[in-house]
This record gives C-alpha cells, structure tokens and sequence, in this order.
C-alpha cells in the first residue's frame, strides 16, 4: 500500500491584512421614515444605528469586494499574484453561479486560486476565516484572501417597520497568512436548524419566478427571539472561544461581535462581563447590519481610528440566519 505524503503546510495561521470598502451614499434613518411609521428615537433605541450605507448600480458585490481585497491584500504586503485562495461569504450576490469568488480573483489579478463562495449569513465571516485557516496550515494554499461582503440593501423590504432600518451594504475582507504562533485560535460553530426560520427570506426565488407572490424577495425576522438567543446563547459561545484559546476575559483587548443591533452588544458585554480596558466595536452605529461583512468593516475601522492596534488580542463572534455562529480568538494584523 502506497503512504501518502504528508501536506506541507505552515505550523499556525494568522491575519495578515485588513480592508473594507462603505459605499458612498450615506443614509440616514430620515430616509427611512418614509416607508415606515415610526421615528429616529425609536430607530435609536432599538438598534443603536443613526446611518447605514447603501449601494449605488455601479458599487455591485464584485466591485467592492475588490476595493476591500486591494487594501487588505496592501496591508499584508503581498501582491495579489501570491494569494491561493479566495473565500467570498455573502447571501447576496445574485447569480447561482459561477461563484462571485472567481470573477473576483481574476480581477484582482490573483492567477488561478482556488475559488468559491460560502452562505452562513451573518456568521459568514468567522466560517470563511476558520476555512482559509485550514488551508494555510494544511500546506493547500500559503496566502488566502476571505471577503465578507453584501449589498443588503437589494433584500431589504422597506415598508417592514422590524427590519427596514437594521441593513446596510459593504465589503470586509483579509488576509490569512502562515505564523509562527498561534494567532488565530480554535474555532466554537454550529448552527440551531431549528431555528431557521427565525432569520429567513421571505419566499423562495421560484415562488417569484412563477408568480406565485409578486413582491420580491426580502429578508425578515422574528426580533425579539433573535434577540433573547444572541444574547444568553452566543455569550457562552463567546465564552467557549476564551477557553479554547486558553485566555480569559481580563487578557483580551479587543472585542469584535458580529455588528447587528447596539442592544444585543451592550447585552453581550454585560453577560461577559468583559473589562472596562476591552475596546468594544460599535460600528453599528454608522454602518447598520451588513452581516458577512459586518466583523472586518468593524475590524478595520477599530484599527484605522487607533481604537485598537496590531497585535492586540480581540474575541470575534458571528451569529445569525440558520440559525449559524462562530467564534474566536484572533491576533489583529
């Protein structure tokens, strides 16, 4: 019997680089009000957010997505040349296929990487890091570029007083490179298919297509479960993260929760019972909900504003529609 050889990978995995790309048009929740009975205040005090930014026609998934990969592929100081992989997670691209992924690698002048796109909503980040992780230390790929990216805007209802105001659009990627220490710690996922139905589309595509609704698709949720669930049940997952990584919270500096709603944040950090030292993302407030995009927008904003800085130890933590998560303990480029 022939042995196989073993894969000739890296010992660790880290983040190398990061890069986002916000849309140009800013929108406040004025905007908003003209759909919906409600007002800033209440909009305010339900989800924290005060702006979102949406995609113009020309700012498509593709387009952004390589805005935020040149910078992040910059930041790493690479060239695109040397990237193997590329991982896009988005829920929003809407073609079945090919994969965004490919169209984005060739633009980018990536070569012949490895290519493909991932759906696990709002927890499409964490999936994806956890995959490029694998591939770097498996020896498959030295250099893999993971995008969160969404153009939510496309699937939001806007007469939905629940959710209208909560979506934004963007891009957020990384670069996973090999390290010598650890510096992207073990991975808490899973998913409660139970509850899909909990974050969901509203109808599938083919009831569209054969007419049987005439609205189009949008996303919709049952908001307090949502919030009852990422609050009490990602907090242990949170929690199990800083255990498997052998840290706890008085040794974090940062904390990078998936961005969807202010309260659900504020609630996570008061169930950790995280330090007054520990940086809280809350780009929330200006960016709203972009789900896969959400945690490397955050991520790159934090270190761009000086509110964190490289090497510091964060916790980042996805959860949404599947209801999906996953948390870990990362190094900041």
């Amino acid at each position: 019997m022939a042995k196989i050889r073993p894969s000739q990978g890296a010992s660790y995995a880290r983040i190398m680089g990061v890069g986002g790309y916000r849309p140009t048009r800013v929108v406040p929740n004025e905007v908003i009000l003209e759909t919906i009975d409600s007002s800033d205040e209440w909009i305010r005090s339900r989800s924290g957010i005060a702006t979102r930014h949406w995609a113009s026609d020309e700012e498509t998934v593709a387009m952004m997505s390589i805005e935020a990969s040149g910078k992040a592929i910059a930041d790493a100081g690479i060239t695109p040349e040397q990237i193997g992989g590329v991982i896009v997670s988005t829920v929003s691209h809407f073609k079945q296929t090919p994969a965004v992924a490919t169209e984005i690698a060739d633009r980018i002048g990536a070569g012949k990487p490895a290519a493909f796109d991932i759906s696990a909503g709002c927890a499409g980040f964490g999936y994806g890091l956890t995959l490029a992780k694998g591939m770097v230390v498996e020896g498959s790929a030295r250099y893999v570029l993971v995008i969160g990216v969404e153009r939510l805007s496309d699937l939001t209802d806007l007469e939905d007083r629940a959710t209208a105001f909560l979506f934004g659009d963007g891009a957020g990627a990384v670069v996973v490179g090999p390290s010598q220490e650890p510096e992207i710690g073990p991975t808490v996922w899973g998913s409660e298919g139970d509850k899909s139905n909990t974050i969901t589309q509203t109808v599938p595509w083919d009831d569209y297509r054969n007419g049987t609704v005439e609205r189009f698709p949008a996303l919709t949720q049952e908001g307090q479960a949502v919030f009852r669930w990422a609050v009490f049940e990602m907090a242990k997952i949170a929690q199990q993260a800083l255990d498997a990584a052998g840290i706890t919270s008085a040794d974090l500096d940062v904390f990078i929760p998936h961005q969807a709603n202010m309260r659900i944040i504020d609630s996570m950090v008061k169930t950790l019972k995280l330090p007054e030292h520990v940086t809280v993302a809350r780009d929330v407030e200006t960016t709203g909900n972009t789900s896969a995009a959400s945690i490397p927008l955050a991520m790159e904003r934090l270190l761009a504003t000086g509110q964190a800085k490289s090497g510091d130890t964060a916790l980042v933590i996805g959860f949404g529609a599947g209801l999906v998560y996953a948390a870990t303990v990362v190094t900041l480029p």
